[in-house]
């Protein structure tokens, strides 16, 4: 067995850790052979978590870390002054290169600084967008930015379409992947000001495949690849995909269970149903990667359970074969 990607995970990060953390990453190093993880956090929690499973234990080793950074507490301060927290200490395993990667389902905003200020940014990144891959009927979408810069101005986000392409394309294996940007209608002529300004700088840019506007409610049919816009609403559109997503399974449940006719019938469909909605899962994509760092930074959800953190964790080796940080680079000298 030869391992070529190594896998820091905050094993104390989100509401489900340390136990849903645990497994995710026990479920990962089970799944692939190229594969070994870090699990960051306290030795003793971890350690008995781990007593649950089988796993190969060369594939996963114990980083302890004494501290914990909360939801609550202001982002810059906690990761200067928790040294020997799970993110601290999880992030500069990737910047001393120990590891490819680093996977946190913990507080968005220290992962979001901790990022920038311990892994560093790319030569010429202007901002690190976070780009969430979400479900659509023709496969998936890159949603890019959807929580990192809220004020982001025209070049960022033709850096934003720059970088989503290169991870569509290498990572999610998407050719040529299509790219728009979200506006309230089709014609050129609409948006904001950013969109306004943005919209010419995208038409003309060489090495993506701008198809024009899309607006929101195209985003589900899948009609781009890569769907460009600033962060606030970005994150409106995620939650929102999220919200509608969980109402309808909520309805759909209802109906089905609504009299014993339609309980036979959903009993008779359940295994199609079942296949049919896991296709529109996003936790079958694992978290949102932030682009245009020194190696691989992943956000997961706050809530996530296991398959999320796995799906994750297994992102890191398409990330790292790829060389994405790499590829980056060059295209911005370009």
């Amino acid at each position: 067995m030869s391992i070529i990607v190594k896998a820091a995970v905050d094993a104390m990060g989100g509401d489900n850790a340390p136990g849903e953390i645990v497994k995710g990453t026990v479920d990962a190093v089970n799944e692939s052979d190229k594969l070994k993880c870090f699990l960051v956090g306290k030795e003793d929690d971890i350690k008995q978590e781990l007593s649950k499973y089988t796993y190969d234990a060369s594939k996963i080793e114990i980083v302890n870390a004494d501290e914990i950074i909360t939801n609550d507490e202001p982002p810059v301060m906690a990761i200067r002054r928790k040294k020997n927290s799970s993110i601290v200490i999880g992030l500069n395993l990737v910047k001393s290169g120990e590891a490819d990667g680093f996977i946190s389902a913990g507080s968005t905003g220290a992962v979001l600084v901790g990022a920038q200020l311990i892994a560093g940014r790319i030569k010429g990144v202007e901002r690190t967008p976070l780009a969430p891959v979400v479900p659509t009927l023709k496969g998936c979408s890159l949603l890019i930015d959807c929580g990192a810069n809220v004020d982001a101005r025209a070049s960022h986000l033709i850096q934003f379409a720059k970088m989503g392409s290169i991870y569509m394309e290498n990572v999610i294996g998407v050719k040529n992947p299509k790219v728009a940007i979200v506006n309230i209608g089709t014609e050129e002529e609409k948006g904001n000001a950013l969109v306004k300004e943005t919209f010419p700088l995208l038409k003309n840019c060489a090495g993506i495949n701008f198809v024009g506007s899309i607006e929101a409610r195209q985003i589900p049919y899948g009609d781009a690849d890569v769907i460009v816009c600033e962060a606030f609403v970005g994150n409106v559109i995620l939650k929102m995909y999220e919200g509608v997503a969980g109402a309808l399974i909520t309805k759909l449940k209802e109906g089905l269970t609504a009299t014993p006719i339609s309980s036979f019938g959903a009993l008779l469909c359940k295994k199609s149903l079942k296949k049919t909605m896991k296709g529109f899962s996003m936790d079958d994509y694992g978290g949102a990667p932030m682009l245009g760092l020194n190696g691989l930074v992943m956000k997961t959800h706050g809530n996530s359970r296991a398959i999320e953190v796995k799906n994750s964790i297994l992102q890191c080796i398409k990330f790292s074969e790829s060389n994405i940080p790499d590829k980056i680079r060059r295209n911005l000298q370009e």
